[in-house]
């Protein structure tokens, strides 16, 4: 029934262009005073934590590097394309409910393109780091988009507003944004890249969203 209940949730969240449902689902759980597991089919959105903006994307190349769908960091909570599908790894037995330790490698997959967070080697477009860019589809996915789940603190599964950072597996780079904004690009976006050092402006926190809940079959 507990399943049922947050498939039909997440049917409607889904379904809307807002995203005040989503917002109030995750708040209501919060409030009880009860941890909430990030776990696999959460759709989510991601804090950078130090500029509180949101990981980005929208169908809008880069006009320079690899060309891909460009990742922003977004200022404003109220955003549709800020929403991310935590997926596993391909080839693995994870499934939907399941939690997610610490070094585990996941996927996250843009809601609205059904894209890809991926990296590689191109620079990015402001200050030269790695570009993070969104790219592939439902059946196109690769190594570069593998990205392993650190947890800061003594915490062993991801939980919602836990401090946490994201390494990609190829290039060793962790996700990362600072204040350095784009003057062509509407509403003060933010670069989002790829640096290979650990540092403030690489920890993230899992905000709004709709948190599926623990799997308990074994």
């Amino acid at each position: 029934m507990a399943l049922g209940f947050f498939s039909l949730a997440l049917f409607l969240f889904l379904s809307l262009d807002s995203d005040n449902g989503a917002a109030s689902s995750a708040s209501a759980a919060s409030s009880e005073g009860v941890e909430v597991q990030v776990t696999y089919g959460t759709v989510l959105k991601l804090m950078h934590e130090k500029t509180k903006f949101r990981l980005h994307s929208h169908d809008v190349p880069y006009g320079s590097g690899s060309g891909q769908q460009s990742v922003t960091g977004f200022p404003n909570v109220d955003d549709a394309n800020s929403y991310w599908i935590v997926r596993p790894q391909t080839g693995t037995s994870a499934k939907q409910g399941d939690a997610i330790k610490s070094g585990t490698i996941i996927r996250l997959q843009h809601m609205r393109t059904r894209k890809w967070l991926h990296s590689h080697l191109h620079a990015s477009p402001i200050t030269g780091n790695l570009e993070v860019s969104c790219y592939g589809g439902e059946t196109e996915s690769d190594t570069g988009d593998y990205w392993r789940l650190m947890i800061e603190g003594s915490g062993k599964t991801w939980k919602q507003d836990q401090r946490i950072r994201l390494q990609h597996v190829d290039t060793g780079a962790y996700l990362h944004s600072h204040d350095k904004k784009y003057t062509r690009i509407a509403g003060g976006q933010q670069e989002v890249c790829g640096i290979r050092e650990k540092h403030a402006d690489n920890v993230w926190l899992a905000a709004e969203g709709v948190y599926f809940p623990v799997s308990q079959s074994k």
